[in-house]
């Protein structure tokens, strides 16, 4: 009986959620009232479960004969989840825009006029890039990743035997959903920070009763060149997330993109900070101008140190990163 369970779960699990169950069920009765009138009475054997799976025929064309259709861009069997990225994605936005809207305020009470206008700005521009990101994730998996297969496989002379086993979420190279979700989560609020409020991505001070500032990392005058990168970079990191929830395992195939995206990012951000114009050029007078620490003393020596060198350690520890997030993916490959 396990092989009968497998094919439902084969079938269902290319429909949307909110039909699985009920398909699973009449499926199951069509299949037990198949069985009874082949055994006739007598005990039903493999040999007949195998033949009445045969006369189902292979069950990614059976889930397409449910849909009703086959023509999509995001599938009814990735819609659901679809659905569920682009809430978390946009949420994720909203709630970082809010808590920025409030720390501009606190800053700068006196134009909470332009800061309002900045952020509906910040929507216009931003929503329909996260949406755009989403959209290519699982187009690619729906096109690459199951229209091609699903059209191959339906060219061939498809068994039972080929039924896949039902996944176990112990099983070694699961990936699960949580992570994918934080990764999202994560990519969203940072692309929404450095695209639109860079200029507070640095060394925040506090001077009594004063309202706070911020020495930025960033170049606030030449960073708008950069913000296409910025855009590549975090929409890659979204769309790879995307692909590793609807996978849900690590697979060759999520390897491949996995390693895809992360050289080029690489590439992209290399490019990027390695350039003389991406970082503030007077950050290290600015601090001064703020009384973090005179010029000549040790503090002063040390940060400027660390400044010089930031550019490098942070290439290799992004590069040491992205290189482990394949290597792990491969390892749990190799260990299913």
């Amino acid at each position: 009986m396990e092989m009968i369970e497998r094919y439902i779960y084969a079938v269902t699990q290319k429909l949307p959620q909110s039909q699985r169950s009920d398909i699973a069920d009449e499926l199951r009765t069509l299949i037990e009232d198949m069985l009874e009138e082949r055994s006739s009475g007598r005990e039903v054997t493999d040999k007949d479960i195998e033949g009445v799976l045969l006369e189902l025929g292979n069950p990614k064309k059976l889930a397409r004969n449910y849909r009703g259709t086959k023509n999509y861009i995001i599938g009814p069997d990735l819609f659901d989840v679809f659905i569920l990225v682009l809430k978390i994605s946009l949420i994720s936005f909203a709630v970082g825009m809010g808590i920025v809207f409030v720390v501009q305020i606190s800053i700068d009470p006196l134009d909470i006029l332009d800061h309002f206008v900045g952020l509906i700005v910040g929507c216009v521009t931003i929503i329909p890039q996260i949406i755009g990101w989403v959209v290519i994730g699982f187009a690619i998996a729906e096109y690459a990743g199951g229209k091609i297969t699903e059209d191959i496989l339906q060219e061939e002379s498809w068994k039972p035997a080929d039924l896949a086993a039902i996944p176990d979420p112990r099983q070694k190279g699961m990936i699960k959903r949580g992570e994918p979700i934080t990764g999202i989560v994560i990519y969203t609020v940072l692309f929404m920070v450095l695209a639109l409020n860079n200029e507070y991505f640095g060394v925040w001070y506090f001077r009594g009763n004063d309202a706070p500032g911020v020495v930025p990392f960033l170049n606030t005058e030449t960073y708008g060149t950069y913000l296409l990168f910025i855009a590549v970079i975090f929409g890659f990191g979204i769309i790879k997330e995307c692909l590793k929830l609807i996978y849900g395992k690590w697979t060759v195939k999520l390897v491949a993109y996995s390693a895809i995206f992360n050289i080029i990012s690489l590439l992209i951000i290399a490019t990027m900070i390695a350039g003389p114009e991406f970082w503030n050029p007077e950050f290290m007078d600015q601090l001064v101008q703020k009384q973090f620490f005179a010029v000549g003393s040790d503090a002063y020596q040390t940060v400027s140190i660390i400044w010089e060198q930031s550019t490098k350690w942070i290439l290799i520890l992004m590069g040491v990163g992205l290189v482990w997030d394949v290597a792990d993916g491969i390892i749990k490959v190799r260990e299913k």
